[in-house]
């Protein structure tokens, strides 16, 4: 959403995102306070996620789990650890369709099968949605909205979900503390090492600069 910045380092662009569409229940940023959330993409299992839930578990951070269909599907042990630790599990939709692609009856299918899925298998409702690829319309918020779901998109991220092009627990850590600001809403990539491998140095750096790490559900 944009690298510019205000003087207390909140980028611009989430924040004018907010502004406009707040009305439709969708989150870019939070307000000005010294909390950050917590948020992680699972597209699929890349093997760090176990790794994750550790460090959430040793720092006591919540965090928010964005799940697909073959995700709730192929990954019933982390999933049941994710909801019995505390986390939230949120909506990514069964196949990860680009939505402003989609018909309305579309987006609605995703998002309601993969609800159902949900508590059919783990006995938890969905609450919070991310749209795939972080792509989104007005009309794709608007239904989510009708729905029932608060969208949840972020202030920061950062190129993390390339496999390919990991380069160091350090690298990671560099990508996301500089940028750390109130009421971040921070979106990292559970299939990325760099990110598993930092966690724990990036929550620790962050609680040292005075920020709290607080759940979705408190989420003003």
């Amino acid at each position: 959403f944009g690298n510019n910045v205000d003087e207390n380092n909140r980028p611009i662009g989430s924040i004018n995102a907010e502004n406009a569409y707040s009305k439709y229940d969708a989150d870019f940023i939070a307000p000005q306070t010294k909390n950050v959330y917590l948020t992680i993409d699972e597209g699929y299992e890349n093997g760090y996620t176990s790794k994750i839930l550790d460090v959430l578990e040793q720092t006591s951070t919540p965090a928010a789990f964005f799940v697909t269909g073959p995700y709730l599907e192929n990954q019933q042990e982390l999933v049941h650890r994710m909801i019995d630790d505390g986390h939230i599990v949120g909506n990514h939709t069964v196949n990860h369709p680009n939505l402003p692609k989609q018909s309305v009856e579309t987006e609605q299918k995703e998002l309601s099968d993969l609800n159902k899925m949900c508590e059919e298998m783990y006995g938890v409702s969905m609450k919070y949605m991310r749209p795939p690829e972080g792509e989104y319309s007005e009309r794709v918020l608007a239904v989510a909205k009708d729905m029932g779901y608060r969208t949840i998109l972020w202030s920061f991220a950062y190129k993390d979900w390339d496999i390919n092009m990991q380069q160091g627990a350090d690298y990671a850590f560099n990508q996301v503390t500089p940028y750390l600001h109130d009421g971040a809403i921070l979106l990292l990539h559970a299939v990325s090492s760099d990110n598993a491998n930092a966690l724990e140095d990036i929550i620790n750096y962050a609680k040292n600069e005075g920020y709290t790490f607080k759940s979705l559900d408190e989420l003003q």
